[in-house]
């Protein structure tokens, strides 16, 4: 089995004249990070790696995440093949994965966060707001041929207020 846990990053500002890449999030980004990684922590979800989109916002939001779930930043890969918005190429980067790793998450941005989950699991979603994660079982032992999956839960920043 594999399971993927997909984070879309935090509200971001843009208010800063900077390319889109190098925005950066929000306070109400930051606090929904912390809320969101506060509540994985309580579900005991042990990632073998954490994957995430070299854009400032993703990168910050997955930082504050793995604080909560004792996950070393040292291990946290920065993966440029993320900054993308589309989710076949998001299935794309994640068929890379080395097939030893059972749980991975995935940080990156929106279109292609909504589509992937909505492509590959079994709830449909009108769109996963900003720090959204969504988790979804496979049966499969390898990344490289996933089938549909199954979602298991989901966990949005509003939901937690």
């Amino acid at each position: 089995m594999k399971r993927l846990i997909v984070i879309r990053h935090g509200k971001s500002t843009w208010e800063l004249q900077v390319r889109d890449h190098d925005r950066v999030l929000t306070q109400q980004g930051i606090d929904d990070a912390h809320s969101i990684g506060n509540a994985l922590n309580d579900l005991d979800l042990t990632p073998d790696q954490i994957w995430t989109s070299t854009a400032a916002r993703a990168l910050q939001t997955a930082t504050l995440v793995s604080e909560y779930i004792d996950y070393r930043l040292t291990k946290l890969q920065l993966k440029r093949e993320l900054y993308t918005f589309s989710g076949n190429d998001l299935m794309d980067v994640i068929a890379t994965a080395e097939d030893t790793i059972a749980t991975l998450v995935i940080c990156s941005h929106n279109q292609g966060i909504t589509d992937l989950v909505n492509d590959w699991g079994s709830i449909r979603f009108d769109n996963v707001p900003t720090t959204g994660v969504v988790v979804i079982d496979f049966d499969s032992n390898s990344w490289s041929s996933l089938g549909k999956g199954t979602t298991k839960f989901h966990l949005f920043p509003k939901l937690l207020k």
